[in-house]
């Protein structure tokens, strides 16, 4: 669909015709909160949509918490793990720049998960019933990812803890669970959100109940939408959780759930590390939003279908400073690119993704570390789906031909939103991944590179 839309959209532009909508100037500024362990990143097709639409997008900001991780418990300091009131206070602390940068009276809030309860928090305790208008939650457990009595109750997602038994405490006569005048919408999958399941196989715990319904991210007194099938990303980052969004917000459908194509295109975002080492050990994935200065980013044009560069040199290059910005890029329309992320104590990270139909600024690259298990590889290429998982029951998926990928089961429930090839020879030939939604298809392809010489490789998909 983006490849038919730039067809289009293009030749508009030749023939010096306007097209998608005009921003309207008086929409309120929206602010979007990502959930545990995620980014900024995770809201970037959202925002494109919501652009589509004529939204502004000077009144699109999408936070950064600066360690994303809730706390094992949530009274208890726990080194690059935030708890529920660190996390409000950034939320507070973000609300009022919006509104000063703006001069808006009120914010919508839309939140993903762990930032649906930062959200009710900072409404109910925060002081927020005066500075927000609506809050839209997707995917947010709020009745916990489990609910029986005596397990990890100290958690910031025991339905049966302090922390969510407080938000969800009575309003008024008739119960209800959100306070006003806030107007308030959850998003929720049927049965397909690993975050809500009555079995804690997400949790370590399969066969045993949790103590939480399939509709435990319903709210009684919110707007409660159902949309079957969805998993728990795509309850805020899908097309249709979009659509769904924008009509609560202005009382009418979207005229579009695609993604309009920019002629001009400028990127940016943050340059952060993953992984986390344990005395001389890699030890696994440990993600903070915290940028790394001092490391480099070079932006090379590849070719489509091989990812071999079309030059020596980098389009783009850049040092990164204390803020950990690596933009601004102005990036060509129809155009792959390949990001490499050189920073100290981390391997080179080579990441690959499909053309950029609109400008962004929120286009985050995160360095990789390889831990000790995957030393003895030749190659290590991952796949990445940040607005969704991996699920092989609903989208047809190849990772370098194999179907389902590497460790993504067929299973009732998707929950995997990343895939790993370790090659056991070393041989330099590009990587594909193939993406199926409907008729559309998105083909990413890599190129492998030696991880015995600290190379990491990252196939991200846009759907």
């Amino acid at each position: 669909m983006l490849r038919r839309l730039f067809m289009v959209a293009t030749a508009m532009v030749l023939v010096g015709c306007a097209f998608g909508p005009t921003p309207q100037t008086e929409r309120p500024p929206i602010v979007f909160v990502h959930g545990n362990g995620d980014s900024s990143a995770n809201w970037q097709t959202t925002i494109w949509r919501f652009e589509t639409n004529g939204w502004p997008r000077d009144r699109l900001f999408a936070l950064q918490q600066p360690y994303p991780l809730a706390r094992d418990n949530d009274t208890v300091a726990q080194p690059g793990r935030s708890s529920s009131e660190q996390s409000m206070a950034f939320l507070k602390t973000e609300v009022e720049k919006v509104l000063k940068i703006t001069g808006a009276k009120q914010v919508v809030l839309i939140g993903n998960s762990r930032g649906g309860l930062t959200i009710r928090n900072y409404i109910q305790a925060g002081g927020g019933t005066s500075t927000v208008s609506h809050a839209i939650l997707g995917g947010t457990p709020n009745h916990g990812v489990w609910a029986t009595p005596g397990q990890r109750e100290g958690s910031e997602f025991s339905g049966t803890g302090t922390f969510i038994k407080g938000l969800n405490a009575a309003k008024n006569d008739a119960g209800d669970e959100v306070i006003g005048p806030v107007h308030w919408m959850t998003i929720r999958s049927d049965m397909n959100d690993k975050y809500a399941q009555p079995d804690g196989e997400w949790i370590g715990a399969k066969g045993k109940p949790t103590g939480v319904s399939f509709d435990g991210p319903a709210l009684k007194g919110a707007t409660n939408v159902v949309l079957p099938g969805i998993d728990h990303r795509e309850t805020s980052f899908s097309a249709a959780a979009f659509a769904e969004m924008y009509k609560f917000l202005t009382g009418n459908a979207p005229q579009w759930t695609d993604i309009w194509p920019e002629y001009l295109i400028e990127l940016d975002g943050m340059v952060t590390g993953m992984g986390v080492k344990s005395g001389d050990k890699a030890t696994g994935s440990f993600s903070n939003n915290l940028p790394i200065p001092k490391s480099r980013v070079e932006v090379y044009a590849i070719h489509n279908d091989s990812a071999l560069r079309f030059t020596v040199e980098p389009v783009y290059s850049k040092i990164i400073g204390p803020d950990g910005r690596w933009g601004p890029f102005r990036a060509s329309p129809n155009t792959h690119y390949e990001f490499v992320v050189r920073a100290p104590g981390y391997a080179t990270t080579h990441i690959y993704r499909s053309a950029f139909p609109r400008s962004s600024n929120v286009v985050n690259l995160r360095a990789d570390r390889i831990v000790d298990a995957d030393l003895p590889a030749f190659s290590i290429i991952n796949l990445a789906r940040p607005h969704g998982y991996l699920d092989p029951t609903a989208h047809a998926i190849k990772f370098d031909g194999q179907s389902p990928p590497p460790g993504v089961p067929v299973a009732r429930v998707g929950g995997i939103a990343t895939s790993k090839i370790k090659l056991d020879t070393l041989i330099n030939r590009p990587i594909a991944a193939e993406f199926h939604v409907g008729p559309e298809l998105e083909r990413v392809v890599g190129r492998t590179w030696p991880a015995k010489e600290s190379h990491v490789v990252w196939l991200e998909f846009t759907q």
